[in-house]
């Protein structure tokens, strides 16, 4: 077996498991906030949704790194 294969598993399940973790508190933490302070709830969610952006290109990264794993090592 090739072991570049087994390095893009690892590369892509371990960038989707840190974005789910990480949206998960992002967005958890939003909401917590926006109990607490309803008046700031259209700045918390632009917060939110840049903050998910920035986390979500992990995975993107992680799919570049398994592809090159894949193709080209």
């Amino acid at each position: 077996m090739d072991l570049s294969f087994l390095a893009a598993a690892i590369a892509i399940g371990l960038g989707a498991l840190g974005a789910g973790i990480g949206d998960g508190l992002i967005v958890g933490r939003a909401l917590e906030g926006i109990s607490r302070q309803p008046e700031l709830r259209g700045t918390l969610q632009t917060t939110m949704f840049i903050g998910i952006g920035l986390v979500e290109a992990l995975p993107v990264i992680a799919l570049v790194f398994a592809l090159l794993f894949v193709f080209v090592l």
